[in-house]
């Protein structure tokens, strides 16, 4: 039974092209790796679930010029995003925004928004998929309930990640994850944000 973009199994949501979970086979992980740190009061400054911001971005924010462009910027900038954002205006609000990413890459609703957990996947997780594990949210959408975000995504370069933003509106029956930036500075300066 088809209920959008993923089918209904057991309970759970399961997607086509989910991420394989690892094969029973596989030998039970140690228990002494630590998961990556989520919790505010474990994070260092500058970094968000263990990932450390792109300096641009810490520097934007100090600066006061991490602000919103305006909508037609960032309609330009995102031509697939047919509702408003607002970015997350400081590191308290992008840790508490991206807490959200654990909950929606469970197996219960990881496969309607497309994100999983690159440390239980058999397979890497690779776009039209977000790797929770390796994202964090930079802004959110303006009302609630749209359920739209732009990410740094951390899978290609740790310093300065790419820009990647969700999709339900080029084929509304299936959400995706796709690049809006090759990097954070690019998107900042396709913003204009660089600008004194």
């Amino acid at each position: 039974m088809d209920n959008g973009p993923a089918d209904q199994q057991g309970g759970r949501v399961t997607a086509p092209d989910a991420p394989a979970p690892p094969s029973d086979d596989t030998a039970a992980a140690d228990p002494t790796d630590a998961a990556l740190p989520t919790g505010t009061d474990r994070e260092a400054p500058g970094t968000v679930r263990g990932l450390p911001l792109p300096q641009l971005l810490l520097d934007l924010i100090a600066d006061g010029r991490w602000r919103h462009p305006g909508d037609e910027a960032l309609a330009a900038a995102l031509p697939w995003f047919a509702d408003p954002v607002e970015l997350l205006p400081d590191v308290a609000a992008v840790r508490r925004q991206s807490a959200s990413l654990d909950d929606l890459s469970g197996e219960d609703l990881g496969p309607l928004f497309r994100q999983a957990r690159g440390s239980t996947a058999a397979d890497p997780v690779e776009l039209p998929w977000l790797d929770a594990e390796r994202a964090v949210l930079i802004a959110v959408a303006r009302t609630a309930g749209d359920d739209t975000a732009l990410a740094l995504d951390y899978r290609t370069d740790p310093a300065d990640p790419r820009v990647v933003g969700s999709d339900i509106w080029t084929n509304p029956r299936e959400y995706t994850w796709r690049v809006a930036a090759p990097t954070f500075t690019a998107f900042a300066t396709t913003l204009g944000l660089l600008q004194p």
